[in-house]
């Protein structure tokens, strides 16, 4: 008429484009919905994942373990976990005797002895620079050959000898100055100290903290021969 469209002919166009978009939009609304859906999925095979490597917890609908007087064993109380929109309810499932074990296994520790005044590995650092004969080797060489047997006379007093790795060293005057104290230093007194030397600190650089109290070299053709 005045070459405007009439209002019915909005009305049909608007109808064909709600029955042309209405399946799009339902389309999407199911793949997002479907989205969700494999995220929580995820998250639940997840978390079943963490309780069976755990091996301590168990989802509270599992058969609860009963002893023959029919009082529950589970003896915690249950703990709730959240996964997104999802909560559970765990419980803790395992044996008395298996928490009691795993308690009382506590790592195997060195006991360090603490420094007197002046026996610090400082003060010890500073002793290997001045003294003039900490190996009490009163002119004689310490790239000798030293046997066994002799090694074993060494015990007492300023000559304490040990073999650490085939060389012999005077470890008498390290005495004080040893961090696992003097009576774990005895142990490795006229023997040969390299096994408990690397059970407690194999990465202990001892050619330079004994640099000065080597002695000699451990002549082992005896041993060889003896073997």
């Amino acid at each position: 008429m005045d070459g405007k469209p009439h209002r019915k002919t909005k009305e049909k166009q608007n109808r064909r484009r709600a029955r042309e978009t209405g399946p799009t939009v339902a389309k999407g609304a199911h793949a997002v919905g479907r989205r969700q859906k494999r995220f929580l999925l995820s998250q639940i095979d997840r978390l079943k994942m963490d309780t069976t490597k755990d091996d301590d917890v168990t989802f509270s609908n599992a058969v609860d373990d009963k002893d023959p007087q029919g009082k529950s064993l589970n003896q915690d109380s249950p703990k709730k976990k959240t996964v997104g929109s999802l909560s559970f309810t765990v419980v803790d499932s395992s044996p008395d005797i298996l928490k009691a074990s795993s308690a009382s296994r506590k790592p195997i520790t060195r006991t360090k002895v603490p420094f007197e005044k002046g026996y610090s590995q400082m003060d010890w650092l500073k002793l290997t620079r001045t003294h003039p004969d900490l190996a009490d080797l009163k002119g004689e060489s310490n790239r000798r050959l030293i046997s066994m047997d002799e090694v074993k006379k060494h015990k007492s007093g300023d000559s304490m000898w040990t073999v650490l790795k085939g060389r012999v060293y005077n470890i008498s005057p390290y005495m004080n100055f040893h961090p696992g104290g003097v009576d774990m230093l005895m142990k490795a007194v006229g023997r040969d100290g390299t096994l408990l030397f690397n059970k407690y600190h194999a990465w202990v650089n001892f050619d330079i903290l004994l640099e000065k109290c080597l002695v000699g070299v451990l002549d082992d053709s005896k041993l060889k021969s003896k073997c």
